[in-house]
């Protein structure tokens, strides 16, 4: 699928943050990982070699900045600069997951705008390109000043709750009122109404989050004897998610389900959601989910064919639209 008949060689590289979906889209693409050594020293230094000729070549590096998001950010950065100093063609970063996305605007004062910083780096350590999927905020890529592919996982999603006959008479919900637009786009796939889950939560002093209180909230729109999907874009601590299931079961919805791409599942979210009002948590695979992270609950749906195909097309310099339209469900 990805041989060119003239020009530049595609180069599929994989660094440390999720090597398992670097191979299935390695095998999407019928491509080989090309060949990398990545060391860390006992002092948390990293040393990377590129085992193989790239002069000339269109690389793509498949890493994810999740936990540890700080050595994996490290690690794409002396990766990239490693490439610029070899001579590749291009340098295009396929990044499944955009940590420090959240902090994407400055809420308070004297506060950093990180996700813009995260961008910077990126840019001047040499990136050339950036593909993505479900950024927490559309805007962040108007912080490149380079081309960036924002592909969308609720295809694969929507292809998921299809085939499990979770279509009919069931209602998509938006965890909170900056979710509602999300919410629409799963809910016109699936051809269903929304519902939203009107929470307010409290600030906690001296904290930059937001304390979720176990309350159950109120909830906008017609749930009762009805089946629910929660939708959102990811799943960090679970609380968001456990408030809106214990907040619908007490509206009278049937079965709850939870859908979201990124699947951070920090501070005990597993343990959580396992022990929630959910039927199903279903994410993707943007995020490599360790096995202390991995409970019963947890469906994990593959996006490797998505970026299979986008890189695909950006390698043969041909459009990425045909990913975003509906005949992918």
């Amino acid at each position: 699928m990805s041989n060119k008949q003239t020009g530049a060689a595609l180069k599929l590289f994989s660094l440390n943050s999720n090597p398992a979906l670097a191979e299935k889209i390695a095998a999407e693409l019928g491509q080989p990982l090309s060949q990398v050594s990545v060391k860390h020293f006992s002092d948390g230094e990293i040393q990377i070699n590129i085992n193989e000729s790239i002069r000339g070549a269109d690389v793509f590096v498949i890493q994810s900045i999740s936990d540890p998001v700080n050595e994996n950010f490290m690690e794409l950065m002396i990766m990239i600069d490693a490439l610029r100093r070899s001579s590749a063609g291009t340098i295009n970063i396929v990044l499944p997951y955009y940590g420090y996305a959240r902090a994407d605007r400055k809420a308070r004062p004297r506060e950093p705008i990180t996700a813009k910083l995260i961008a910077n780096f990126l840019q001047l350590a040499g990136a050339d390109r950036i593909v993505t999927m479900d950024l927490h905020a559309g805007q962040l890529q108007g912080f490149f000043n380079i081309p960036v592919d924002h592909l969308l996982a609720i295809f694969v999603q929507a292809r998921y709750f299809i085939s499990r006959g979770i279509q009919n008479d069931v209602v998509v919900v938006a965890p909170d009122h900056n979710g509602v637009k999300a919410a629409r786009n799963l809910a016109t796939l699936l051809k269903a109404p929304i519902a939203i889950v009107d929470k307010r939560d409290e600030e906690v002093a001296g904290n930059h989050d937001r304390a979720i209180q176990d309350e159950a909230a109120t909830i906008i729109g017609d749930v009762a004897g009805r089946r629910c999907i929660v939708f959102d874009d990811l799943i960090d601590t679970g609380s968001k998610l456990t408030v809106a299931a214990k907040s619908l079961k007490a509206a009278g919805a049937t079965e709850i389900y939870a859908c979201a791409t990124h699947p951070i599942l920090s501070d005990g979210a597993a343990a959580r959601l396992q022990k929630s009002d959910y039927t199903e948590i279903v994410a993707t695979d943007t995020i490599m989910v360790p096995n202390d992270k991995q409970f019963k609950k947890l469906k994990i749906l593959s996006v490797s064919q998505t970026f299979a195909k986008a890189i695909d097309l950006i390698y043969h310099n041909q459009s990425v639209d045909s990913l975003f339209s509906k005949h992918e469900i």
